[in-house]
C-alpha cells in the first residue's frame, strides 16, 4: 500500500468519534478509522472532557484503537499511552499551574457559592485544575460567565470558562480552567512536544468545548452530526480570526459514508491530506 507522511490525529470522543449522539453511524466507519489509526505514520490523540477512567471505559465499550496520547478533563490532564500503560505527564500541569498562582479548584469554589444557576458536578469530574458545574437551561450563560470572570479577575486568577451542552440531557456544562488549560493549548503543547505543525496535524470535534480548537489555525473538522449552534459559532469565530480555511464541515459522501462521527473524521482527513485520501480509497477497495 502507498506510504503516508507522519500525521497527528487529535479527536474528541463523545459524539465525535463515539456514535453516541442523535445521528446514525455509517456502517464500518469505525473499523476504517481503526485501520488508519493503526498505521505507523499515525500518532493518535484522544482529546476529551472525560477523565482517565471514563476514557478507558469508552475505549473498551466502543472497541476504539488504543491512542498514543490522551488529553483528558477538558485539557487539564495529559497522558502518554504505551502498551496499555498510562504515563501521567506532569510537565503539562506544571505549565498551566502558574495561571492560578498556587490556587486549586477547591480554593475557587467559594467565589461562586452564591450563584444559584450553578450546581457542582460530581467529585469524580473535578480535579486540581478543573472546577466543573451543571447549568439548568435556560440560563443567561453569557451574563453568568461575565460575572464569574469578573470575580476571578478580581483575585488575579487567569482563567478560561468552557461552556457546552450535553444534548442527551439538555444540561449546560461549564468548566473553570486555568487560562492555558484548554483543549487548544494542550494540543499545541503536544504538537511542540512531538514536533508536529499545522501541515501534519488535524483535530476533529463537535461541541462547545471544542470551539477554541475548531476556530484556531489548526486544521479542524466538524463532524456531520454536530449541532447547528456549534457550527454557526465555529464559523463565526473562525471568520473573525481569519482561520476559516482551517475549518472543514463534513458533508457525507466520502467512500459512501454519511459524514457523522468517525466517517466525518475520515472525510476531513481526506480533505486536508490527498495522499491519505488515496490510501483510504485503496484500503476501501480491498
Amino acid at each position: 500500500m502507498r506510504k503516508m507522511k507522519q500525521i497527528l490525529i487529535c479527536t474528541d470522543l463523545d459524539r465525535t468519534l463515539l456514535p453516541n449522539g442523535r445521528g446514525p453511524e455509517s456502517p464500518r466507519a469505525r473499523e476504517s478509522f481503526t485501520r488508519l489509526a493503526s498505521r505507523p505514520e499515525v500518532t493518535l490523540v484522544y482529546v476529551s472532557g472525560r477523565n482517565r477512567e471514563l476514557v478507558e471505559d469508552a475505549i473498551q465499550e466502543y472497541e476504539l484503537p488504543l491512542p498514543d496520547w490522551v488529553i483528558g478533563d477538558v485539557g487539564t490532564t495529559l497522558y502518554r499511552v504505551q502498551a496499555e500503560k498510562w504515563q501521567h505527564w506532569p510537565e503539562w500541569e506544571q505549565a498551566i499551574s502558574t495561571d492560578w498562582r498556587g490556587l486549586t479548584a477547591n480554593d475557587l469554589r467559594p467565589l461562586f457559592s452564591d450563584m444559584t444557576a450553578l450546581r457542582l458536578q460530581e467529585e469524580s469530574k473535578q480535579n486540581q485544575y478543573k472546577l466543573s458545574y451543571y447549568l439548568t437551561l435556560p440560563t443567561d450563560t453569557d451574563g453568568l460567565q461575565r460575572e464569574m470572570l469578573l470575580r476571578l479577575n478580581a483575585h488575579k486568577v487567569a482563567s478560561s470558562l468552557i461552556y457546552s451542552v450535553d444534548e442527551a440531557s439538555s444540561t449546560g456544562l461549564l468548566d473553570v480552567l486555568p487560562a492555558r488549560a484548554t483543549k487548544l493549548h494542550a494540543v499545541e503543547f503536544l504538537m511542540r512536544l512531538q514536533e508536529f505543525d499545522y501541515t501534519n496535524t488535524v483535530f476533529a470535534g463537535d461541541s462547545g468545548n471544542d470551539l477554541l480548537v475548531l476556530a484556531s489555525a489548526i486544521p479542524s473538522i466538524l463532524v456531520g452530526n454536530a449541532d447547528s449552534d456549534v457550527i454557526e459559532q465555529a464559523q463565526t469565530q473562525a471568520l473573525e480570526q481569519g482561520t476559516i480555511a482551517a475549518l472543514y464541515l463534513a458533508q457525507g459522501g466520502f467512500l459512501g459514508m454519511n459524514g457523522n462521527y468517525s466517517a466525518g473524521i475520515l472525510e476531513g482527513i481526506a480533505y486536508y491530506h490527498p495522499e491519505i485520501r488515496r490510501w483510504m480509497e485503496e484500503d476501501h477497495q480491498q
